[in-house]
């Protein structure tokens, strides 16, 4: 299938640069894939949607201030180093600017020196694998040094890190936010668990990857990138007994998607389990886990529309997104909502 067939027109004013200042503010299309029926309204309204029984799935991850800017030891020339997953020993996978100047034994500094990377291993793309060196604890190091990663598509700087964080983040380990999640606030959290609906934490640490168009001219061409994923054994009790009960599993986000179906796909049914997926989800994909999906808007051309269309049909989707256009929904990262049923 041909990459074109998942583009569409997006004017650039429509890309949201901020978040909103009441998260759960922002608008919220629904999509009944019965009847293809679109309502709009704000996403405090999901309470409307959402029944007793019911199961909403939310990804716990932790998105690290993975942006460093350093010098490299020898000749004071700027490097920036975006940090993508650990490995054993504090070595990373990185991604480095500019990657001509950063060969294996090149040494980098950040700050007065609380932290240094010794390139062990280049690779392709930018890609480089490091050793870091501390005092401390890494994580405060980072916290310390770090910038939080924004898309590319963001132009503005964020002033309150903590907005391209869920409130529920726990799980360090992202290079970018679930972003569907970023619309439920605590009271929202709330408010949805006095009505009866089921809360269910999993974490896929989220890859750059996942945001980027695919490049390859036909769909079946393109290699997903792999992401790191685990399930509790008590996460995975709950959501086979609402399976059983024959409640909604809804899940907040396609991270949170492409976990569940991983795991079905690989055990049958909900089991806990934790590893790597690179699950490629785009129609004809059947989806097994999930009865809903609240998800953002997404890129023209990129695996999450495609996900999208598998659950919903890419007939309905781009018309969905056609009418989000004329409406002026906001898209992608810090824009508006849909939910899907």
């Amino acid at each position: 299938m041909n990459i074109k067939t998942y583009d569409f027109d997006l004017p650039e004013d429509l890309i949201a640069q901020v978040p909103l200042i009441d998260r759960a503010s922002s608008r919220l299309m629904v999509l009944n894939r019965a009847t293809e029926k679109m309502d709009h309204c704000n996403f405090s309204d999901i309470t409307h949607y959402l029944k007793q029984g019911d199961c909403l799935v939310l990804n716990d991850t932790r998105v690290l201030p993975a942006r460093l800017y350093g010098a490299k030891e020898d000749t004071g020339g700027k490097v920036e180093v975006l940090l993508l997953h650990q490995h054993d020993n504090d070595q990373w996978e990185v991604l480095v600017k500019p990657a001509k100047k950063v060969k294996v034994g090149t040494r980098i500094v950040f700050g007065e020196g609380q932290l240094v990377a010794e390139c062990t291993e280049e690779q392709a793309h930018g890609g480089r694998r490091v050793r870091f060196t501390y005092e401390g604890i890494f994580l405060e190091v980072l916290e310390s040094l770090g910038e939080m990663p924004l898309p590319p598509y963001i132009k503005e700087q964020l002033s309150d890190r903590e907005r391209y964080q869920t409130v529920y983040a726990k799980e360090e380990g992202s290079a970018a936010a679930p972003t569907a999640g970023l619309h439920f606030t605590n009271e929202l959290l709330d408010e949805i668990q006095a009505a009866g609906v089921e809360v269910v934490y999993l974490t896929l640490h989220v890859g750059l990857g996942t945001f980027r168009p695919v490049s390859v001219e036909t769909i079946e061409e393109h290699e997903m990138h792999a992401e790191f994923y685990q399930l509790s054994e008590s996460s995975a009790q709950k959501l086979n007994q609402i399976k059983e009960n024959n409640g909604r599993i809804i899940s907040v986000g396609t991270t949170s998607t492409r976990t569940l179906e991983t795991i079905v796909r690989d055990y049958g049914n909900f089991q806990a389990s934790s590893g790597w997926t690179d699950i490629f989800i785009y129609p004809p994909y059947q989806l097994q886990a999930i009865d809903g999906l609240i998800t953002n808007f997404h890129l023209p051309k990129s695996t999450l529309i495609m996900l999208v269309s598998a659950f919903a049909g890419r007939d309905f989707v781009l018309e969905a997104y056609q009418k989000a256009v004329e409406e002026r929904y906001r898209f992608f990262s810090f824009g508006d909502a849909m939910f899907i049923f």
